[in-house]
């Protein structure tokens, strides 16, 4: 098995629905080989891996991302990808939603009350579709009165915007701020 040993980590990454970690490798493979797989010798296969990928040969590589291992289409087949994905997320998010999951991203783990709290409204349709829609996941109870469940972002979220970690978000202070519209004051004297 040790001399396919590269091919099993490929098959293994090929068949992994999100980025698959070491530790997930060397675990499957050390059922499957009844044999302790070194993390070194791993990630030397997984170097060799994308260098083979990143040649111009394939129109995918394998990409290190949310702490994992994973297939991407490159940039370049992007497009014709994208269009036969599109009826996943064909329909988009409502502003509604949108304001949810920036909440969820930001804050998290974060309980339904809280984010009703924040947004002043009830956000149960908005957290119903996106659990729908995979953006965000239960992460357990909170320990206040009533148990709330906390969401937290999911890994496709992070898949889907191309982030190993909720610190990578851009920080809210980068974000530009629409112009505040000044209105003078007229002073009566």
């Amino acid at each position: 098995m040790l001399e396919q040993l590269k091919s099993h980590i490929e098959a293994l990454i090929f068949s992994a629905d999100q980025p698959l970690s070491i530790d997930e490798i060397q675990a499957t493979l050390s059922k499957l080989a009844g044999i302790e797989v070194s993390k070194f010798e791993i990630e030397n296969h997984l170097n060799d891996l994308i260098k083979r990928y990143a040649s111009d040969e394939y129109a995918f590589q394998i990409t290190n991302l949310a702490n994992g291992y994973q297939f991407f289409t490159k940039n370049e087949y992007a497009t014709t990808v994208a269009e036969m994905l599109k009826s996943k997320l064909n329909k988009r998010l409502s502003t509604n939603q949108l304001e949810v999951l920036s909440i969820i991203a930001y804050r998290q783990p974060i309980s339904k009350p809280e984010i009703e709290s924040i947004r002043g409204v009830n956000c149960d349709y908005s957290i119903q579709k996106l659990l729908e829609k995979d953006l965000i996941a239960i992460s357990g109870r909170a320990a206040q009165v009533g148990k709330p469940i906390l969401y937290k972002v999911s890994s496709f979220f992070m898949n889907y915007f191309g982030i190993n970690s909720s610190s990578e978000l851009p920080k809210l202070k980068d974000i530009e701020q629409p112009e505040e519209n000044t209105i003078g004051i007229i002073s009566e004297n």
